[in-house]
């Protein structure tokens, strides 16, 4: 739409505010709302404010800002709340300027945080450090929103020096804490929120959101590629409508083809909660708790809006941001841009050697995964020896997993996880929150390390191995995203997610939740570059 012309838009018009629809004309001016008037019905179509996921870490999609965007607003997304903590671990500051520079290419609202946690933790490596100092220069500048997560819960719960004085620079400037407590309750989780940290993503039980909620805090319903809180939470939004919130969190790029946002606002609907609590969730509490300047189909409003069929299913049928048409039934009108290039990736390959596991008689200490969760178990298992060492053993569902120091060299961290169901083969990332070190689960030494070195070959990437079958999915931004076509993307990895699930993987997403295997703030027993991490306890075991 070009400066100075007006568009008229005609549809029933969703008032959510004010919980009616009304047959109106809707004018768009210069990129804004400029008129709203009501008219004789009925139409088909109804004009809503479009989708915002308060929560999304876009590296997860493995997507460019600008590729995620494209893909996003076919599903009636106009904006993200987004932390990009995952590239600032990998390369810090230039890596949060990285993501605000492509994303600005694009007409979408990336409204991006302050990472509060760069390293998440002392007990593992990371590619960069963003201490309080980097923080408060960061908060001060205007397109920076808001003080990402603040995963360090047992830092702020003890006063930490470091850790108060990033959220004393957010508080300073009139900005939020995003946080993240899995699991705490009660006096701590009163304690958390009277830090000053004003949500939560991480809940995964009813009971932990209303506690949390009843001291002020505001919730979001997350259900993404791994974690998948929706069944649990979203029933607190018949009472809670007005601090809840949803969001994907980590999205990997196959899902974000299948749908968005619009996904869980239909789920919910067809759960019986009412559309304008669900709609108010989805679209309008994000711009009020984040001050966002995105539309709410108000006049004088930027014009970031979208039409959908019905208020059942909300299949979108064109979407508008400061009033352009950036898709149209299923189609992106979003053209790609020049993709600049950031990474750090210093690793010579593995060898076989580096996996070997001592023969010992006790039993080992093991990760459960869970599928749909990031949180895990412990396990006690007796161990499979052959000859002088511990193997993994499919038919007991007891694996090797490793994490390897992409940063420099260092020894293979190695121990043993149950969970996965894989059969045979062995999968490897370089997505491995929070800081992106390889992570590698596999039946065998010869799999494992071959799906390990196809990642270091290609300086960040997720891959499989299978004998002589190999494939890699490269990922050069970081070795956390592709510079490709956001569909050309998702095919691969979903080509790669297919071949992974035929190695006999029970996951529902297996490269995902393996990411999640080496993030240490989620309780309760992870892996790091570094060795076996106690979450309860909060130090390395061994």
């Amino acid at each position: 739409m070009t400066a100075g012309h007006s568009h008229r838009l005609i549809g029933n018009l969703v008032d959510v505010p004010a919980r009616r629809i009304v047959p109106a004309e809707v004018t768009i001016t210069d990129g804004r709302i400029a008129s709203i008037t009501e008219v004789a019905g009925p139409f088909d179509g109804y004009l809503m404010p479009g989708f915002i996921d308060a929560h999304v870490h876009v590296e997860s999609s493995m997507l460019v800002p600008s590729e995620f965007a494209r893909l996003a607003v076919i599903h009636g997304t106009v904006a993200t709340v987004s932390d990009p903590h995952e590239i600032a671990n990998v390369v810090g500051v230039p890596g949060v300027d990285f993501m605000i520079a492509n994303g600005r290419q694009v007409p979408f609202h990336f409204f991006f945080g302050a990472p509060s946690c760069v390293p998440a933790t002392v007990f593992e490596t990371a590619g960069a450090r963003i201490d309080a100092d980097a923080v408060g220069r960061l908060l001060e500048r205007d397109e920076v929103r808001y003080l990402s997560e603040m995963m360090d819960f047992p830092g702020v719960l003890n006063g930490h020096e470091e850790v108060m004085k990033k959220i004393a620079h957010a508080h300073r400037l009139g900005k939020p804490v995003d946080g993240h407590a899995p699991g705490l309750r009660g006096e701590q989780a009163k304690g958390y929120i009277e830090a000053g940290i004003s949500t939560d993503h991480e809940c995964f039980t009813s009971e932990e959101a209303r506690d949390k909620l009843l001291h002020g805090m505001w919730i979001l319903v997350r259900e993404g590629s791994a974690a998948k809180n929706f069944e649990a939470l979203i029933d607190l939004l018949h009472d809670h409508t007005d601090r809840m919130m949803l969001c994907s969190d980590d999205k990997h790029p196959d899902g974000l083809v299948e749908g968005h946002i619009n996904m869980l606002c239909a789920r919910a609907v067809k759960r019986g909660i009412d559309v304008f609590k669900v709609l108010q969730a989805a679209c309008i509490n994000p711009i009020a708790h984040y001050k966002l300047p995105v539309g709410q189909l108000r006049v004088g409003d930027p014009a970031d809006l979208i039409v959908v069929e019905d208020l059942n299913d909300f299949r979108v049928m064109r979407t508008f941001i400061a009033g352009e048409l950036v898709a149209e039934e299923g189609r992106s009108l979003i053209q790609r841009v020049a993709i600049d290039h950031i990474n750090r990736f210093d690793r010579s390959p593995i060898s076989i050697d580096d996996l070997h596991v001592p023969k010992q008689e006790e039993e080992l200490l093991v990760i459960e995964a869970l599928d749909g969760q990031l949180i895990t178990r412990k396990r006690w298992m007796p161990p499979t020896v052959n000859g002088d060492a511990c193997v993994s053993d499919a038919t007991r569902d007891l694996l090797k997993i490793a994490v390897v120091n992409r940063y420099t060299e260092a020894p293979v961290a190695v121990a043993w996880i149950t969970g996965t169901g894989f059969q045979r083969g062995a999968i490897a990332g370089s997505v491995a929150h929070d800081s992106h070190n390889i992570v590698a689960v596999g039946t065998t030494d010869e799999d494992l390390c071959a799906a390990v070195n196809l990642v270091i070959e290609h300086k960040g990437g997720v891959s499989l191995a299978d004998g002589a079958h190999h494939r890699v999915l490269p990922l050069p931004i970081a070795g956390l995203m592709s510079d490709g076509d956001a569909w050309t993307v998702a095919d691969a990895y979903a080509t790669l997610d297919r071949e992974a699930k035929a190695l006999g993987s029970t996951l529902t997403a297996p490269y995902m939740t393996l990411s999640f295997m080496a993030l240490l703030v989620i309780p309760h027993l992870k892996l790091s570059d570094l060795g076996l991490f106690d979450g309860d306890a909060f130090r390395l075991i061994r």
